[in-house]
């Protein structure tokens, strides 16, 4: 792809509110809010005002099917094979409890460079009877891929990992860990949090039990909004322990005795759905849709590119991988007192965050312009040149 098929992707620039007087550099966290979620979110409004206990009926109780097939269309999950959740964490549980420990495959093999949050739910669980696995990180965060393949053995049952890690955005190869896990008979559930959106996926091509993600960052949804894609050929064999009436082919029966799954994602799903959340990420995913995610990747990588170049001549380390092929959407730049200098960036509006270990994470998407790039870079060095910033000043947020 050429920088001319490139070109017109200033114009969503304008698409965005907060790059009107911010610079937005910090779509790893949560995307820059479309204008049209405003309008979608109103549209939801109304339809409550005017509509009430009808709009269940009318579009409600099967939106999460058509979030999912939204998401799905981007993601290269068949339709009908997403379910919507409240956050990752609970997708990740909702797919865990389909599982059962046994004695002789028990055991859950992740990452240390995965969030922490999939690491918290999975050490609890070992009350149940799983046994947790832990792969080390090498000391730039990144996990090497044998490490991860030797880790799994005939006891593992689940194989959780990320598909980009999120400190340093460095890009896992999933196939030699699916192949491993798929002859030990271990099922793979890949972490899509930091990849969908900013860099191409193909579900279906990865050939991973499940695959969980969210609208709230690179897709411009929002929070609320995260999914988990379950292989089609596997969806009819999982019954969810962590259930609901969401699940139940005729929910409306409001029979107590057990559950008759739906035949579609929605059997992974559990009680009432976030609706206000679905109404949030429809414009992010048509944006997305519309700009084309093999057109996205090639822009992240010219901005990253330019990043590390900034860096590197202001004398900056990054941990960064300096394989455009194995680096996602985000640069971690480690300056003298990041911490602070991040801060600091943010008091001038630009917006960052910072994470121990990596320091200051900047990370551009296709509504960023280079320009944004060179300013934020400059104002980085001129804070740090000065110091100008307060070594002791308290966090003002919870990003940093």
């Amino acid at each position: 792809m050429n920088g001319n098929d490139l070109d017109d992707l200033d114009r969503w620039h304008h698409e965005f509110p907060i790059l009107a007087d911010t610079v937005y550099m910090i779509s790893n966290s949560l995307g820059a809010m479309p204008a049209a979620a405003a309008d979608s979110l109103a549209d939801y409004a109304r339809t409550w005002a005017t509509r009430g206990v009808r709009a269940w009926e009318e579009r409600w109780w099967e939106m999460s099917r058509e979030i999912g097939d939204k998401i799905g269309a981007v993601i290269g999950a068949p339709a009908g094979s997403v379910s919507m959740h409240a956050n990752v964490t609970t997708a990740t549980a909702v797919a865990l409890s389909c599982l059962q420990p046994r004695p002789d495959r028990n055991r859950i093999v992740c990452l240390e460079s995965d969030f922490p949050s999939i690491i918290y739910l999975f050490r609890e669980m070992e009350s149940l009877g799983w046994q947790l696995v832990v792969v080390p990180a090498e000391p730039d965060f990144s996990v090497r891929t044998d490490r991860v393949v030797a880790a799994i053995d005939e006891r593992t049952a689940l194989v959780a990992f990320s598909h980009v890690l999120f400190k340093t955005s460095y890009i896992m190869d999933p196939a030699p860990i699916v192949v491993a896990a798929r002859k030990a008979g271990a099922h793979v559930l890949l972490d899509g949090y930091q990849s969908a959106g900013i860099i191409p996926v193909n579900v279906a091509a990865l050939g991973v039990d499940f695959f969980t993600g969210g609208c709230l960052k690179w897709l411009c949804g929002g929070p609320g909004a995260a999914f988990l894609a379950t292989r089609p050929d596997l969806l009819p064999t999982m019954r969810p322990r962590f259930t609901g009436w969401l699940a139940h082919r005729a929910p409306f029966a409001f029979d107590t005795g057990a559950l008759e799954p739906r035949d579609d994602a929605m059997r992974m799903m559990g009680g009432t759905p976030p609706i206000s959340a679905y109404y949030a990420s429809l414009p992010g995913l048509q944006i997305i849709t519309s700009v084309g995610v093999d057109r996205i990747r090639a822009r992240s990588k010219q901005m990253t590119a330019r990043v590390l170049e900034l860096a590197d001549r202001h004398g900056f380390r990054s941990i960064a991988t300096r394989d455009p092929e194995r680096l996602a959407g985000t640069v971690a730049v480690d300056p003298p007192d990041a911490l602070p200098v991040s801060r600091a960036l943010k008091a001038r509006d630009f917006l960052v965050d910072y994470r121990p270990g990596v320091g200051i994470r900047i990370s551009p998407h296709f509504y960023n312009t280079m320009d944004e790039i060179d300013r934020t870079m400059a104002t980085l060095a001129e804070i740090v040149e000065r110091k100008a910033y307060d070594r002791d000043a308290p966090a003002q947020s919870v990003v940093t």
